[in-house]
């Protein structure tokens, strides 16, 4: 049985082939063709619901800081529907539970709130979100559908049929982990989100997984250097601008602020 996101990735592309084959066999050699919307454009540019889950398995055994925990990441569409759920251990009971709805709200926020011109991370969104804030209640301006988030059979949950994929998930979130995807020519065709472990670390591993998947042709961002939508880490005790509290680390897992300062040079955006 082909997953939804199988299935639709297939019919994305015969559609743009069969548009192909018209505009080719046509009399009229100048009869225009339509070119694939953002999320066809998505769905033929993600890879296989395997290939993601490798090079998500692959990424959380590097030093990424934090806990070392595996993760749960999902990728929505432009417009919020959800195309793909996974996790990077040996089976759902590896990762929290929990997790699973905030990676999915994760991609959700970082899509809601990224321009073709601008992008921000959902670690972009803490310092703004606190009280006094200049978007204080922003996280509670879009919820979470519990039906979405819930439903179904949770034997499927993380795997090709997962419940919620095809549908819109909502939500809001402002820690770390959510990240815009913008194809290798710069448009804007979602967000994924990657939750498990500290909130730095799930935005180091979400940045890496994007990078992986050849999605990060990040336009600009709030973040000094390069200006991107890298993580900001408040380091004075001053939540300004668009900053995020420093994690904690466990032994052997790398120093969590280095690793995701220096994204911007070990795991460049473009394209």
């Amino acid at each position: 049985m082909r997953s939804f996101c199988t299935t639709h990735r297939v019919a994305a592309l015969l559609t743009v082939a069969g548009a192909l084959t018209i505009g080719a066999c046509s009399d009229d050699v100048t009869a225009p063709t339509t070119p694939p919307s953002a999320k066809e454009q998505l769905q033929l540019s993600l890879p296989s619901y395997e290939d993601i889950r490798a090079a998500l398995q692959q990424i959380v055994q590097e030093q990424n800081g934090g806990l070392g925990f595996d993760m749960w990441a999902a990728i929505v569409d432009r417009d919020g529907f959800v195309l793909d759920v996974l996790f990077s251990g040996a089976d759902r009971d590896s990762e929290w539970p929990g997790s699973r709805a905030i990676a999915a709200q994760k991609a959700n926020t970082a899509n809601a709130f990224t321009l073709d011109n601008f992008a921000l991370s959902s670690a972009n969104l803490y310092a703004p979100t606190q009280p006094g804030g200049s978007l204080y209640g922003l996280q509670e301006s879009n919820p979470v559908d519990p039906d979405v988030a819930y439903g179904g059979n949770p034997t499927l949950y993380g795997t090709e049929n997962d419940p919620m994929t095809g549908r819109r998930i909502g939500g809001i979130n402002v820690f770390g982990g959510g990240l815009g995807l913008y194809s290798s020519d710069g448009v804007l065709l979602g967000g994924i989100g990657v939750s498990g472990d500290t909130s730095c670390t799930d935005h180091i591993i979400a940045w890496k997984l994007r990078h992986a998947l050849n999605l990060d042709n990040v336009p600009a961002g709030p973040a000094t250097e390069g200006r991107t939508d890298n993580i900001i880490y408040n380091t004075d005790g001053a939540l300004e601008g668009f900053e995020h509290p420093t994690c904690f680390d466990t032994p052997d897992r790398g120093d969590h602020i280095e690793i995701g300062e220096n994204l911007a040079e070990s795991h460049p955006v473009g394209a």
